[in-house]
């Protein structure tokens, strides 16, 4: 898991898919933050994002760097604990200008059943289960 969460902070972006009824949905994101032994991500309640996954909380991530990638599938679980929303903030506090851990709006989900998949153009895949 310490991994995968290096491999998202040096990526600088990776990307969510999710889905809305039968269409796939992807976007940038760019928070990834170990909290009591969980890779989390962060976003806001009011984005369709947050709904997606109320809906269906399978989700994958993809980042890449240096012409390798990490592919993450699994389930994105709300934590609607405010120690979890501010241990997230305060590992991003850049985002405080936009969220706050009690604005009613912060949103942290923790990924739960992950299986993440590294590789690359020259390498065989290597997978990972957390």
């Amino acid at each position: 898991m310490e991994r995968v969460c290096k491999f998202l902070k040096d990526a600088g972006v990776y990307y969510l898919a999710t889905v809305e009824r039968d269409q796939p949905r992807v976007r940038p994101f760019g928070t990834a933050h170990i909290f009591e032994n969980r890779l989390y991500i962060q976003s806001g309640k009011k984005k369709p994002v947050a709904r997606q996954l109320a809906e269906n909380p399978k989700a994958e991530i993809c980042a890449f760097k240096d012409g390798a990638w990490v592919r993450i599938a699994g389930k994105l679980i709300e934590d609607d604990r405010v120690e979890a929303r501010k241990s997230m903030l305060d590992a991003y506090p850049e985002l405080r200008g936009m969220y706050d851990e009690n604005d009613g709006n912060t949103v942290v989900y923790y990924l739960e059943d992950a299986v993440a998949t590294f590789a690359s153009f020259g390498g065989a895949p290597e997978t990972v289960a957390f």
